[in-house]
């Protein structure tokens, strides 16, 4: 990972979503009626959280699981619902201020600590599972990889990742998307190719006892994502906590 375009980047997208866009994507995240294409994508976002969800679960007593890049919350609030122990990180400080909000109102089994940072600051310690979803879609397939990997290196048992696939219907969507009105432009994304993924991912040195698999892709109109599912195979779960920091 190249740190400087990593940090360029990160800063960016913290930007995008803490100051620019804050208010577009707190109505998508939530009830309230929006156009046809926002539609679309929150229809497929809720498809990619189902999906995430499945892999880990209903049962998720004693499991200290990383949210990276948690947005407003709802997959953070789903897992404690379930009885983990959360980690809910994002870089908009308005977003985990909305997240709050919206997890004071849900019954929980578990327990969230909601966090305004970097989501691979290893003073979070190590975890069972992470879930990002559309967490790295605004990074270079070295960087995306490079976080992986580092995410990886403190997790357990499994990640649960989502990125943008690269496929000409999905460049031929994101350049008529340029043409749309500005509220209903998606933010900067960096479609890549599940292969290549799989492939640069097989080569990291500290992902090389895991199994690597591409879940279901979602197309739901201007929403295409991918699941990314990365498994531990070397160590046996032990129920009594020791995964945790």
């Amino acid at each position: 990972m190249d740190p400087t375009s990593y940090q360029q980047r990160r800063n960016e997208v913290e930007h995008y979503f803490d100051r620019t866009a804050f208010s577009a994507w707190a109505r998508l995240t939530s009830d309230a009626p929006v156009s046809r294409i926002r539609a679309t994508v929150r229809a497929g976002r809720e498809r990619m959280r189902a999906n995430m969800l499945d892999a880990l679960g209903t049962d998720l007593q004693g499991r200290r699981i990383l949210d990276a890049g948690c947005g407003a919350g709802a997959i953070a609030i789903e897992l404690a619902r379930r009885g983990a122990d959360v980690l809910a990180v994002d870089l908009s400080r308005q977003f985990i201020e909305l997240a709050k909000e919206r997890a004071a109102r849900v019954p929980s089994e578990g327990r969230i600590l909601w966090v305004a940072g970097d989501m691979l600051d290893a003073n979070f310690g190590h975890f069972d599972h992470v879930v990002a979803m559309d967490s790295l879609i605004h990074y270079e397939v070295v960087d995306m990889t490079r976080a992986l990997e580092r995410l990886a290196e403190r997790t357990k048992l499994s990640l649960h990742v989502s990125f943008a696939p690269r496929t000409p219907i999905l460049a031929l969507m994101h350049a008529a998307g340029r043409c749309l009105p500005r509220a209903d432009r998606a933010p900067s994304i960096v479609p890549l190719a599940g292969e290549m993924v799989l492939s640069l991912l097989s080569k990291k040195s500290g992902l090389q006892s895991c199994k690597l698999s591409l879940g279901e892709r979602v197309n739901s109109g201007f929403y295409v994502s991918q699941l990314l599912n990365i498994e531990h195979l070397t160590v046996a779960y032990e129920p009594n906590g020791m995964s945790h920091a």
